[in-house]
C-alpha cells in the first residue's frame, strides 16, 4: 500500500529591505524633481508669453487709437466751439492736468467719437493724451487718454479717462509744417494744421534686456487743411 504524505506548501515571507526603500525614495525624489522643473518652466514660459501678448496687444490698440484721433482731426476755429485751436503750448484741460499726470500732447478736436446708448454725442470731441502713475505697481507709466465728448455741455463737462497700455517711457510729438519737423504748433500762428504728426513711444526698458527699446515712431499724415481764394491779377 502505497502511503502518501501530506503535501505542504511552505511559503517564505519576503519583505523590501531598508537600502530597497531608501533606493525607490531616492528615485520618486528625482523623477518628482524632474516633472516639478519641466512643470515650472512650462508655467514661467506660459506666463512670460501672455505677458508680452498683452503688452503688444496693448500697444496696437494704443497705436490705433491715437491714428484714428489724428486721422480725423477737424480745422481749428475762433469761434466754433466743436474746433478750438490746436495749440502744443498749452497745458490744462478743463483743470485737469494735476490730477490726470503729466501731458503729452494739447487739446485734440477730432472726429473719432462712435454713437451708442452710453454716448449720445456727437462724433467731434476733444481728446489729450497724459502720463500718469500707474495704479497696479506696474513699472513705467501709463497712457492715458482724457476724452470730453460733450462739446456743449450746460455746466462744466469732466473728462473720461481711457487707459491705453502701461510701461511707457516717454511720448514726444513733433509737427511737420511741409519741410521740416518742430517740437511745438500754434494754429493761431500758422493759421493751420500741420501736414503731419509724428508720435514717439519709448517703452521702459526691462531689466532682462540689456539694450534700451527703440522708440516707436508714428507718423500721420494730417490730410484736413484749410484753403484760402486767392485771385491772380496779371497785366499786359
Amino acid at each position: 500500500m502505497i502511503s502518501s504524505r501530506p503535501f505542504q506548501w511552505q511559503r517564505r515571507g519576503h519583505g523590501f529591505t531598508l537600502i530597497e526603500v531608501l533606493l525607490s525614495v531616492a528615485i520618486f525624489a528625482i523623477v518628482l524633481a524632474a516633472i516639478n522643473t519641466v512643470f515650472f518652466g512650462a508655467l514661467r514660459l506660459r506666463n512670460k508669453t501672455y505677458e508680452s501678448f498683452n503688452s503688444v496687444l496693448s500697444l496696437q490698440q494704443a497705436v490705433g487709437v491715437i491714428k484714428r484721433d489724428l486721422t480725423g482731426m477737424v480745422l481749428p476755429g475762433n469761434t466754433n466751439t466743436l474746433a478750438g485751436q490746436f495749440q502744443t503750448a498749452q497745458t490744462t484741460l478743463n483743470g485737469m492736468t494735476e490730477s490726470i499726470g503729466l501731458r503729452v500732447s494739447p487739446d485734440i478736436f477730432t472726429s473719432s467719437g462712435v454713437f451708442d446708448d452710453t454716448e449720445p454725442w456727437g462724433e467731434v470731441q476733444k481728446v489729450a493724451y497724459f502720463l500718469a502713475q500707474p495704479t497696479n505697481n506696474v513699472p513705467g507709466k501709463d497712457l492715458i487718454r482724457a476724452i470730453t465728448h460733450n462739446l456743449l455741455p450746460v455746466a462744466t463737462d469732466e473728462p473720461v479717462r481711457q487707459w491705453l497700455m502701461s510701461g511707457v517711457e516717454k511720448v514726444i510729438l513733433q509737427y511737420h509744417d511741409g519741410s521740416t519737423w518742430m517740437d511745438n504748433w500754434d494754429s493761431t500762428i500758422a493759421t493751420n494744421l500741420p501736414k503731419a504728426i509724428k508720435v514717439e513711444i519709448t517703452l521702459l526698458q526691462d531689466s532682462a534686456n540689456r539694450t534700451a527699446p527703440a522708440p516707436i515712431a508714428i507718423i500721420v499724415p494730417v490730410m484736413v487743411q484749410s484753403t484760402t481764394n486767392t485771385t491772380a491779377v496779371g497785366g499786359s
